[in-house]
């Protein structure tokens, strides 16, 4: 799901990165020095479930698990992924540098999103909190599928064909992702409630 270098316009770009790092603020400060080997471990669950990718375009399908990333840590959701964000950049060449800041919102925010929308339903019984898990899952990903297909048309709008093979491609990801994000979930209510807040 990462856009890669020169791809995006530079107005797209500047707005990318000033959202996301308005999103770092906000998740740094609510960090506490307790949260820091929870934020680490789903850093390195994101960096590890993004390694394995399909190339579409610009652009790339592969596992994000921002879902269960922003169910975990709310907005704390933004560091943890720009970090396994700079490491992919680094040292795989994924996505980019000039690109983190968009890369960064289009798979954060859509964490901090189904954080909101489904805390409630997770945090309830088993069955509800299994089927709040799928949601955030299946949800993050075509929310982050959409914001990218949104940064690919606003540089330019003959984007249209590859932005709408993004979103198809997305789809039985999201349904995979949301399946892993529901059993993680039922898993944790089950070992460690306290991990889901």
């Amino acid at each position: 799901m990462h856009i890669s270098e020169g791809v995006l316009s530079t107005s797209v770009l500047f707005t990318g990165a000033v959202l996301s790092i308005a999103g770092l603020a906000l998740g740094l400060r609510r960090i506490r020095n307790a949260d820091i080997p929870k934020v680490a471990v789903l850093s390195s669950a994101f960096f590890v479930a993004s390694l394995i990718h399909i190339p579409i375009g610009p652009s790339s399908a592969h596992l994000v698990l921002n879902g269960l990333v922003g169910v975990l840590l709310g907005w704390a959701a933004f560091p943890s992924i720009f970090v396994g964000l700079v490491l992919q950049a680094l040292v795989f060449q994924f996505g980019g540098l000039t690109t983190l800041g968009v890369n960064t919102f289009a798979m954060a925010m859509p964490g901090v999103v189904v954080y909101f929308a489904f805390k409630k339903f997770i945090k309830k019984g088993r069955n509800t909190a299994f089927i709040g898990g799928v949601l955030a899952g299946a949800s993050a990903i075509i929310l982050s599928a959409v914001l990218i297909s949104i940064a690919l048309l606003e540089t330019e709008k003959s984007f249209i064909g590859i932005a709408g093979t993004f979103l198809a491609v997305h789809l039985p990801i999201a349904l995979i992702e949301g399946i892993i994000t529901g059993f993680v979930v039922v898993y944790l209510k089950k070992v460690k409630p306290e991990a889901l807040g």
